[in-house]
């Protein structure tokens, strides 16, 4: 469920950026400042707008996280969603260090983003966590 709240706003965002005729619905001066933060400079990374980076996040979480894939035991299914889930929280503390010293201003659609990554990082490591000890049994 998170990972489609996420994979939503990714969505929107890449709509915004990529679109003259959507405007982004979120208050544009102050602190809080939508347009000023994904107009910006640091809305790319490496050339690439960071929400594709969103949509490819949430896409591999929501497919990683589907019970058919916590049921399987591979190692690299686990493995691979916990490093997914770290890459992304990694990601987020460097956008909010960008929104916080290099923008100076805040989006409100971005920090939904970051939590929802952030909740995300932290139930892979309680499902791996408590699912070790099965997977090692089997």
């Amino acid at each position: 469920m998170l990972a489609a709240c996420g994979l939503g706003i990714s969505v929107y965002l890449t709509i915004v950026h990529y679109s003259t005729s959507v405007t982004l619905a979120c208050t544009s001066s102050g602190v809080v400042n939508c347009e000023k933060v994904t107009t910006s400079p640091e809305s790319r990374f490496l050339g690439v707008p960071v929400p594709l980076f969103g949509l490819a996040f949430f896409v591999v979480m929501l497919l990683a996280n589907l019970p058919a894939a916590w049921r399987r035991g591979e190692p690299w299914i686990r493995i691979g969603r916990l490093a997914v889930a770290a890459g992304g929280v990694l990601f987020v503390l460097y956008l909010v260090y960008a929104e916080l010293f290099r923008i100076d201003a805040i989006c409100l659609w971005c920090s939904a983003v970051h939590v929802i990554t952030g909740l995300l990082f932290g139930l892979v490591c309680f499902g791996t966590a408590l699912g070790e000890p099965e997977a090692q049994a089997a």
